[in-house]
């Protein structure tokens, strides 16, 4: 018997090995819960799995209902900035734009991939890579624009118009800012929803970015709805307002984003890239410039 032994006893050699058990017990649920300790760029380079957030809403990130597949400007980005940083495998998580960030806090995916306009108060809740595009806005309404609406100003200026935004989109908050009244601001869970909304008078307008309009409108094919033309971009605090779309990522995840961001600038603008995104109707007029997601935040 050790020199140890003898001074603890029994008794007390039995509550060492229960301490000792108890210990080991919580490391190993805690490694087998998180081995990467909170580090997902080390787990996805570990890994090479890595799981994206999406909306369903072309052309920013979509499932292409021929090929079964998930593309769109986000999706077709994420996939060879990811890839460059370790990923093989790419998982798509699709939910409604408004469960895109509380989805990324619970960790039900890693990366939102849906083009989501960089603001201050997403910022609060996520960090943003550097944005990938800038675009404005447009409506969607009935074929010869009855109510002529023009602007979210001509909205909130007629007596009776509603505008239809999507859950958790910048439309909703560019309605409120500009005095939309709550009770003719109705919002949908899809654009599908609401161009059947439109369609059947609930609403007098759909707002949405001009490439989301444009898509929208190729794929109804129907006469009963057009773009509103012409059309100004909303101002707010003296300024047109445009929208830059990022990918986000959790406030913790701060090596990924950095990581992100620097194959980000190596990849926007190139050849590659603009041949990439053509098809969704991007282009370098759609480029956002020097623009960082720093700059939106503090400037907006």
């Amino acid at each position: 018997m050790t020199q140890t032994a003898r001074k603890v006893g029994p008794v007390g050699l039995f509550l060492l090995a229960i301490v000792v058990a108890i210990a080991i017990g919580i490391a190993a649920f805690t490694v087998g819960r998180d081995p990467y300790g909170g580090d997902t760029l080390q787990r996805i380079r570990s890994t090479g799995v890595v799981r994206i957030g999406f909306a369903n809403e072309a052309p920013y990130g979509f499932l292409d209902s021929e090929s079964g597949k998930i593309t769109g400007e986000a999706p077709e980005i994420a996939q060879v900035i990811l890839k460059r940083l370790g990923a093989t495998e790419i998982q798509p998580i699709v939910t409604e734009f408004g469960s895109l960030i509380p989805g990324l806090k619970a960790d039900r995916f890693d990366v939102i991939a849906a083009g989501m306009y960089i603001t201050p108060e997403r910022a609060q809740e996520i960090r943003f890579s550097n944005p990938t595009y800038a675009i404005g806005e447009a409506f969607l309404v009935a074929a010869g624009n009855p109510l002529e609406l023009h602007s979210f100003e001509d909205v909130a200026n007629h007596e009776t118009a509603r505008i239809g935004v999507m859950g958790g989109s910048v439309e909703h908050g560019y309605a409120k800012d500009l005095d939309v009244p709550d009770d003719r601001i109705i919002v949908f869970p899809d654009y599908p929803s609401a161009i059947e909304g439109l369609k059947t008078d609930r609403v007098d307008a759909i707002a949405a970015t001009v490439l989301t309009v444009n898509d929208l409108l190729r794929k109804s094919n129907d006469d009963r709805i057009e773009r509103a033309k012409p059309f100004t971009d909303p101002v707010i605090n003296g300024e047109s307002i445009k929208g830059y779309g990022a990918f986000g990522f959790r406030k913790e995840d701060v090596a990924l984003q950095e990581e992100f961001n620097r194959q980000l600038e190596k990849f926007l603008g190139t050849p590659e890239h603009l041949n990439l995104v053509e098809p969704f109707g991007f282009n370098e007029q759609t480029l956002p410039g020097d623009v960082t997601a720093e700059d939106i935040v503090r400037d907006r």
